[in-house]
């Protein structure tokens, strides 16, 4: 087979990998369960690629985005429950049932319509799921719907913005400082004398006011903490560069040592900013 652009090829070479008999072994001993970390991981691929501003990347993680997506279809279809042009179907139906403002008659909508609007297409849709699927409540919770296995600080974005809709808020980010404080200060009662639930716990409850912190300032939790984990890993770089330099190695290299080359790295990536 040769490579294309079409996507029909990309769906023969799924369908071939899958044959029994003639397909990949590793493919073939696949099922949804499996495969989904790896679907989880290349988005997270994506995320990165677009971070580090690489575009020759973005194109070759898109590909394997998409792969995963096929994938899926693919073991779906040999279930006879779905396959790709009923996936294909199904976005294209709700990006024009989602955005009548452009494909319909709701017409010169302001951004902030638009997303009253979305939020309630979407409640429709989950409403005509529910009697779907035969779910006899008549409403859905305000939280349902929240993915169980987002990132952590999403999901815990996305719990705390859904309350927000009906007034369970902190008034402002200031507030929620406060919040961070006594947070903090519980904490140091657990590691005092709490067993490692009680730490754990409270760890978590920092954790969950720091995402709203973000939320409150305006500030994606995920990003802000890559950025940060980048900027540790860079420092420690440079921390490794400099004892690298001296014929040395971090195992080496005492904890002062490395503090004062964090500093130095700290410090020249400010006169460079």
């Amino acid at each position: 087979m040769r490579p294309s652009r079409d996507i029909e090829r990309l769906l023969e070479i799924m369908a071939a990998l899958r044959t029994p008999g003639t397909g990949c072994p590793w493919d073939l001993e696949q099922d949804f369960a499996t495969i989904a970390p790896y679907t989880i991981e290349e988005a997270y691929e994506v995320a990165d690629a677009i971070t580090r501003g690489d575009l020759l990347d973005l194109k070759d993680e898109l590909g394997d985005l998409l792969l995963q997506v096929v994938f899926h279809a693919r073991m779906a279809e040999e279930i006879s429950a779905f396959d790709f042009g009923d996936v294909v179907e199904s976005i294209t139906a709700k990006l024009l049932r989602r955005h009548p403002h452009v494909f319909g008659e709701a017409r010169d909508l302001s951004p902030e319509a638009v997303k009253v609007l979305w939020g309630e297409i979407k409640q429709a849709e989950k409403a005509e799921r529910r009697r779907e699927r035969g779910d006899e409540r008549s409403e859905a919770g305000l939280l349902d719907g929240i993915m169980a296995g987002l990132p952590a600080l999403a999901r815990a974005d996305k719990l705390a913005r859904k309350a927000a809709k009906v007034g369970f808020d902190w008034a402002d980010p200031a507030q929620v400082v406060r919040k961070i404080e006594e947070e903090v200060g519980e904490i140091r009662g657990a590691l005092d004398g709490g067993s490692r639930g009680e730490i754990e716990e409270e760890i978590g409850d920092l954790l969950f006011a720091v995402a709203n912190l973000a939320r409150h300032a305006g500030i994606d939790a995920e990003s802000a903490l890559r950025g940060a984990n980048a900027k540790f890993e860079r420092r420690f770089r440079a921390i490794e560069q400099a004892l690298a330099a001296s014929g040395r190695t971090a195992a080496d290299a005492s904890v002062d040592d490395m503090e004062e080359l964090w500093a130095q790295a700290k410090t020249a990536e400010r006169r460079s900013a």
